[in-house]
């Protein structure tokens, strides 16, 4: 079994995000492996990005290298699970996040260990977390010594205590189940609930969600999405890569300190506003409205 860490990016016409997604990983990373699995995106920028990419990583797309049916983040994810049954740890991050800080041979082979020492651990996260969701946190994740990492006790939410989209996973854990990824979140929660224990936030993550990303949802943005870009200002707002300092700092603090990501990372524009945000429409009602209607408008007449 391969014991390199591999990365399998998912991405859908965000170029200059996939770029510096990737460009961190080469960066904090060097030994990684990088698999890019692309949802036929169709923004010409984002192709050539795809093509040079495709000339030092593994590029995958309907059509191309691929002999799994790709579509949609949870059909790319499956794809992304088959492509990797030999591989002993996999992590599956997006376009709009980046790795933050050098991860160490040693921390990927402790990654390992844990797998090894816990048979019904399915999925590691290896995000800070958000302080938009400060308070809930603070109030729900318990640090679990053995795991070197946190769990969330019951909210009686569908979803983020068994599962998350974002992960580190050994993929044969999954297959031996017979796992095939749902379409949403709830879903996959529900079926890992079944299988395996409880997700585990790392306690020193290596990854983040980039602020104030533009979105898509389903391929195509309403207007309310566009407006609420528009007024947020989205754009490509990247993280500093953290310091020798700044990861002692994180690696020796309390476990009773979270790792959230405002009291840790430095983005690269001072000026965002924080709790940082990662959706245009967060916080806006109106907006959210205005763009279920036009979704509803679109399902009725088939636009």
């Amino acid at each position: 079994m391969n014991t390199r860490l591999l990365f399998c990016i998912f991405s859908f016409n965000r170029g200059r995000f996939l770029e510096h997604c990737i460009s961190t990983i080469e960066q904090c990373v060097p030994d990684a492996d990088i698999a890019i699995f692309d949802d036929e995106s169709y923004d010409e920028y984002t192709r050539d990005v795809l093509a040079r990419l495709a000339e030092k990583h593994e590029v995958l797309q309907p059509g191309n290298q691929s002999t799994h049916k790709l579509g949609g983040l949870y059909g790319n994810m499956q794809s992304a699970l088959e492509y990797a049954a030999d591989r002993s740890l996999v992590c599956f991050l997006q376009d709009d996040m980046q790795v933050v800080r050098p991860l160490a041979s040693d921390e990927i082979a402790g990654f390992d260990r844990t797998f090894d020492e816990n048979p019904n651990l399915a999925f590691l996260h290896p995000c800070f977390l958000k302080g938009i969701n400060r308070e809930r946190d603070v109030s729900t994740l318990d640090f679990n010594p053995d795991l070197a990492a946190y769990r969330r006790s019951d909210t009686g939410q569908s979803a983020g205590q068994y599962f998350s989209a974002i992960l580190i996973v050994r993929p044969s854990r999954l297959l031996d189940k017979g796992w095939l990824f749902r379409r949403n979140e709830p879903e996959n929660d529900q079926q890992a609930r079944q299988h395996f224990e409880r997700i585990g936030h790392l306690f020193s993550p290596f990854a983040m969600w980039l602020p104030e990303v533009p979105a898509y949802r389903g391929k195509r943005k309403t207007l309310a999405l566009k407006l609420a870009e528009r007024a947020r200002g989205c754009g490509l707002y990247p993280y500093k890569i953290m310091s020798e300092q700044e990861v002692r700092n994180l690696n020796t603090r309390s476990p009773d300190v979270l790792p959230i990501a405002e009291d840790f990372l430095e983005c690269t524009n001072s000026n965002l506003p924080t709790p940082w945000g990662y959706y245009p429409m967060q916080g806006s009602r109106w907006l959210k409205k205005l763009n279920s209607l036009e979704l509803a408008l679109r399902r009725l007449f088939k636009l």
